[in-house]
């Protein structure tokens, strides 16, 4: 079967991607929305020509969509439209345990017509992140609620266990951190990431990276 997998450059999609193509998937899209400028994630601020040479680093083409969050669901039922019509029945997505994101995935997905694809779905997050790290991916803090200190190190379990002292989710479910992962079993070849500036923008901690 033919899929997308929806795509932000973090943790949680970079294992629902490759637990997909274990269970038999072809991943033929990474699906990123970006700010309406074209700069960056509308969801981790990562660089959008970052995320770019990521999805060539493990060989998957990305479509990136320019959206508002106003706009979101207008512009993600036009593009998963759009690839329907090359050929893509069903959208693979790193959600885990917010039942609210589950019950819009599958409210827009019944009314496009494809089967949302939720790999992680019930997976204890401390077991998620035990899979993750033995499976070799590795991935970098570029983003966080919680304190700057958390930027550009690597998420391991020692900084899981700086995170966990906040008491927030393991995972960071509800946006209390976020990840760019670049290397593991999905990468053909994997990624230096260079840390630049550190901003705080909508009281959000976030670290502007390169890759080479």
């Amino acid at each position: 079967m033919r899929v997308f997998a929806s795509w932000s450059g973090g943790k949680e999609c970079a294992l629902a991607t490759y637990k997909a193509i274990l269970q038999g998937h072809q991943v033929s899209y990474l699906l990123n929305f970006i700010s309406e400028d074209g700069e960056r994630s509308r969801s981790h601020g990562i660089l959008a020509k970052v995320l770019d040479l990521q999805a060539k680093a493990i060989g998957i083409p990305m479509v990136q969509v320019k959206t508002s969050w106003e706009n979101y669901e207008e512009n993600f039922k036009k593009v998963v439209t759009e690839l329907k019509e090359k050929g893509i029945s069903s959208g693979v997505f790193g959600d885990i345990d917010l039942e609210e994101h589950r019950e819009w995935l599958e409210r827009v997905c019944g009314e496009l017509g494809i089967k949302p694809i939720l790999p992680l779905w019930g997976i204890g997050s401390e077991e998620l992140l035990a899979d993750f790290w033995s499976l070799g991916f590795k991935a970098i803090v570029v983003a966080t609620k919680l304190d700057q200190s958390l930027l550009g190190r690597n998420l391991d379990k020692a900084s899981l266990n700086e995170i966990k002292k906040f008491g927030c989710h393991p995972c960071g479910e509800s946006g209390e951190y976020h990840t760019f992962v670049f290397d593991g079993p999905i990468f053909k070849t994997p990624l230096k990431v260079i840390p630049g500036k550190k901003e705080k923008r909508d009281n959000v901690w976030f670290l502007e990276i390169s890759v080479r």
